[in-house]
């Protein structure tokens, strides 16, 4: 089955998602900085949780390259800012309850565990160029080494 969703090259699709704190981020806004966008199934679980830890502590680093990193859900406002409160997390969580930006990037997709079929979202993550075009894509995510892997391909623009 065919990959949905921007590859390397396309043109990011633009958005603009209410984020915790009430303020909307609008993606084409960030530029000319270049933006990482990864997507993760629910805040406050295990591998969220890793993967959400993983980023704040390269925040520096990314921030040190001009790159902004961004994590999308289908959890609510509310349920982000407790995440980021009960965490310290540093990056930006934006609210896609809807399901409209997980599916123009494809990462709203079946899923299936212990034989049972669901949809749900595939952590998948997107390195925009200042350019608004993908630069690199990451799907079927697994966390540990991840978030190094990005910073070093956001270093590398």
């Amino acid at each position: 089955m065919p990959e949905t969703g921007p590859q390397t090259g396309d043109n990011a699709p633009d958005f603009t998602l209410p984020q915790d704190g009430g303020d909307d981020v609008t993606l084409s806004a960030q530029a000319p900085a270049p933006v990482v966008l990864y997507f993760y199934p629910k805040d406050d679980t295990s591998g969220c949780t890793k993967e959400a830890i993983a980023f704040t502590g390269l925040m520096p680093e990314f921030e040190a390259v001009g790159v902004k990193v961004m994590g999308i859900s289908k959890d609510t406002v509310a349920k982000h800012a407790k995440f980021r409160a009960k965490h310290e997390l540093g990056v930006q969580l934006l609210s896609d309850e809807d399901g409209a930006v997980c599916e123009a990037y494809g990462t709203w997709v079946e899923k299936s565990m212990y034989g049972k079929k669901y949809m749900g979202i595939e952590r998948s993550t997107f390195l925009i160029g200042a350019d608004g075009k993908v630069a690199q894509v990451w799907r079927k995510v697994k966390v540990p080494g991840h978030a190094e892997a990005v910073l070093e391909a956001a270093k590398a623009l």
